[in-house]
């Protein structure tokens, strides 16, 4: 364990984020860790982080032309530097970028917390079994996500491709840049109603800047499950874990 300790300091582990996939969720991860760690522990306390952010340009480029081997090269360096920094485990802030990491992964000793494990768990516990997974359209369209709720037997249900794509141009085109519009999130909420409609119980906010656009508040008759709300909630506890 790498924190400092003084009388008025709780022990923890130090988290290393893979950040700047996009920079408004790296942003809202850090925010979100060290609030959830202030509520545990009361006081001055809050998270012991190391981050390192990249250019989103280089990410945008590398999902949209699927070059997967050189995002995960690149990835594989900064979970090193994390390493080096001190972390004793990791996180990755997109669910997009997860897609790259058994090559990330291989390259360091520390533990990663895979962001679909804390989401399929609170899913099963909701005691639900078939909901949408809404992301970017290689998470919707691939089964690097979707296999991981499967194995747990969670049915996942994506949109069409032309909703797909609607998704998919919001992310990059406004979230990733900080844009949230009342016709973006109506364009969610129509998709999700749909879906639904046709028998799906909840639905999984799959990239880490939808819950920055819409809230269970929107539809509080559907479980939205928080990708990156409920992956902080884990990282915590792996944090304070003895």
């Amino acid at each position: 364990m790498s924190s400092r300790m003084s009388p008025h300091t709780a022990p923890m582990k130090r988290i290393g984020i893979l950040g700047g996939s996009s920079d408004q969720a790296t942003a809202d991860y850090y925010r979100q860790l060290n609030a959830v760690v202030k509520a545990r522990l009361g006081g001055w306390n809050t998270a012991e982080l190391v981050l390192t952010s990249m250019n989103f340009a280089f990410s945008e480029y590398c999902v949209r032309n699927e070059r997967w081997e050189e995002m995960g090269e690149y990835l594989a360096g900064r979970a090193q530097a994390l390493e080096g920094a001190g972390a004793d485990f990791y996180l990755c802030v997109s669910n997009t970028l997860h897609r790259t990491a058994p090559i990330f992964q291989a390259a360091v000793t520390i533990p990663f917390l895979h962001i679909a494990g804390p989401t399929a768990a609170a899913i099963t516990a909701a005691g639900l079994k078939r909901v949408i997974l809404l992301g970017t359209k290689a998470v919707m369209a691939g089964d690097f996500q979707r296999s991981k709720y499967e194995e747990l037997g969670i049915s996942i249900v994506v949109p069409s491709d032309d909703d797909m794509n609607t998704i998919d141009r919001i992310i990059f085109n406004e979230l990733c840049v900080g844009e949230f519009t009342a016709q973006a999130r109506q364009d969610y909420l129509d998709i999700i109603d749909k879906l639904c409609a046709e028998g799906a119980e909840g639905v999984i906010l799959g990239c880490t800047e939808i819950p920055l656009l819409i809230k269970q508040t929107d539809r509080p008759d559907i479980p939205m499950f928080d990708t990156m709300a409920l992956h902080v909630e884990a990282a915590v506890e792996m944090a304070l874990a003895a």
